[in-house]
Formats: structure tokens, sequence, C-alpha cells
């Protein structure tokens, strides 16, 4: 199988030297999902695994962190939140032009989209539960037992997390949009006091970032590590509810609109009830910063992308583009949520 983007020969070098059991001959075929780190299957006649590397050329700093998202898999091995094997890490660049890793290949099905149209009542209704479940088991995961209690800074989350992508924002920034513009103000007056809830996040939570069991509602792993950090778990929380909020379909994925209860699918306060129950909280108060920082967060990733694809660096230039002409409804979206 020919691959233009990924140097296979090195590939299998590099393998067959650094990994026990690797046995070739090797193919490899970019997987068409994923706008960040390129991410590619590699199938021998034993075994398959997956590679996922940083993209090469200009980056932002601290962006495409592969190397963060090989430390919590890692980390999370023996914990009751699923994720794929880690076999090994290379921080070499001169092998593929950039860092990456290779991890084990899980066989199982993701949902593109939260309505699971081809799915009965019972399976979406067991599916989102286990949805819930994962996350608060992310969010009760031991950090100082797991060895992450310095993957993320301390002090107030979402501080950082604002200030941060605000910079990443305007170092992406193509154009002058109002909507950003306004919600880039209001978000530090509407923040919440710090409660002190310090856990690991994964940042970037949703239906299609788990993989579940064949056949099945388990979730046998969680992928897509690149956000994560340690954190304020409300954070991922309201992403679910966030991606819940944009219109059904292959782009929005979204729930806006759409009948759950026919469908078997719970409410948001449902779902937030069900996670605060699991965690053993009365509940949350000012949930519309929450969602509004979420929407936030998410207009500065599309910006970037859209920014990679003028500069030829995205990993799919079509749907970057697409993706980047979403940024003034996230910030529309995120201004709604505060004045909720």
């Amino acid at each position: 199988m020919i691959n233009s983007t990924l140097d296979i020969k090195a590939v299998y070098a590099y393998l067959s030297a650094h990994l026990p059991g690797f046995h070739g001959p090797l193919e490899a075929e970019k997987f068409s999902i994923g706008q960040s780190n390129p991410t590619f299957h590699l199938q021998t006649p034993d075994k398959a695994y997956v590679l996922r590397r940083k993209p090469t050329g200009t980056l932002l700093k601290s962006a495409h962190a592969v190397d963060r998202e090989f430390r919590v898999q890692t980390a999370l091995a023996d914990s009751k939140v699923p994720v794929p094997e880690m076999y090994l890490f290379c921080e070499d660049d001169s092998i593929l032009g950039s860092e990456f890793y290779v991890m084990e290949h899980i066989d199982g099905r993701v949902f593109l989209e939260p309505t699971m149209a081809d799915e009965s009542n019972a399976t979406r209704a067991a599916v989102l539960d286990e949805m819930n479940r994962v996350l608060a088991a992310l969010h009760t995961v031991d950090i100082e037992a797991v060895g992450l209690s310095d993957y993320g800074p301390s002090g107030n989350y979402f501080e950082r997390q604002i200030a941060r992508w605000t910079k990443q924002y305007r170092a992406s920034e193509t154009t002058q949009i109002d909507e950003m513009d306004a919600l880039i103000s209001a978000l530090p007056q509407a923040m919440p006091e710090n409660d002190g809830q310090r856990t690991l996040v994964h940042g970037d939570y949703r239906i299609d970032n788990l993989m579940f069991e064949q056949g099945g509602t388990r979730c046998i792993g969680v992928l897509d590590w690149e956000l994560s950090t340690i954190g304020h778990p409300y954070a991922d929380l309201a992403a679910v509810i966030m991606q819940w909020r944009m219109p059904p379909g292959t782009e929005g994925r979204g729930l806006e609109g759409i009948d759950r209860e026919r469908l078997g699918l719970p409410s948001d306060q449902a779902f937030i009830d069900q996670y605060c129950q699991r965690r053993g909280l009365s509940g949350i108060d000012n949930f519309g910063f929450y969602l509004a920082f979420n929407f936030f967060r998410m207009a500065g990733i599309l910006q970037g992308v859209f920014k990679r694809a003028k500069d030829g660096n995205a990993s799919d230039p079509e749907r970057a583009v697409i993706l980047g002409s979403y940024v003034p409804m996230f910030a529309r979206h995120g201004l709604s949520a505060l004045e909720a």
C-alpha cells in the first residue's frame, strides 16, 4: 500500500529495531478523521498498530503534544478509564520529521454522532450512560497515584485556559470576528470563584472520541488526548453538552431540535444530574459559564485549523476551511450561554 504522507520504510526500520515482537511486511493507511495529529493504521501479517504523529511545518507553541498523549494514556493503563496500550514514543524528528508514538489498535466501533441513527433506543441510552460513567471515572482518577500530579499547573484552570486560548486565537487570527472579540472580553468577568477541584481532564470529551465494543455498549477506549491536562472537571462535562447544542448530522454532530425522548436520549440536565450523582455532587451552579468556555475554546481550535490550512499544514485542507467558517457561530453560542 503506498502512502504519500508517511515514510513506511522509515517506520518499518524503526519499529523493527525498537518494538519487541514487530515483524513485517508493513502496510499503512491514514485515518480519514482527525484534524490535528495525523493518525495511521499500521498492518502487519500478525498484528495491527496505530501510529500518531505531530504534523510537520510551523506549529503553534504547545500544540500537537503527542508526548503528553503518550504519557497520560500510559499512566491510565490500570485505571477505570479505558485506553489503548502504549508501545513506544519517538522524540527523534529525524525518523519521520516529527515526534510520534505507536499504540495498540483496538477493535471497536465509534459513533460519529450522538443520534446513533442505526441503533435501538436501549442501545442509545446505554451508550450515553456508559459515556457518563467513564467521564465520572476520569474525574475521580487519583492523579498522585498515577503519577500525573505535575501534568498541569496549579491555580485557576479557567483563568489559565482563557489566557492560553486567547493567545492561540490571536496567533491564528486571519480576520476580525466581532462575536469572538466580545466573548473574549466577557468570559473573564463571568468566571466563578475557584472551588478547588483539580482533576485530570480530557479536553475534548465527546462521543466520537470514544470507542465501544463491537456489538455492545461497553467503552473500550478513550481516544485523542492532545488537550488533556490537570484542570477543572466541569470543562469536560460542558464539552459534552456543547456538542449536543450543535445541529444534527455529519457536520454539527449534535442534538439540536432532536426529540430526545423519542430516541431514548437523555436531556442535558438529566445527563448532568447523572454525572453529579456518580461523583457525589449536589449540583452545578453557573453552568452557562462552563458551556460558554467550551464554545470559546472550540472556536479557538477551529481558527487554528483554518490557519493551518492557509499555511499549507492542515491534515485535510478542504475540511479545515469548512471548519474554520464555523468560528463566528461558536462565538455566538458562547455569548448566548453566558446570557442564559
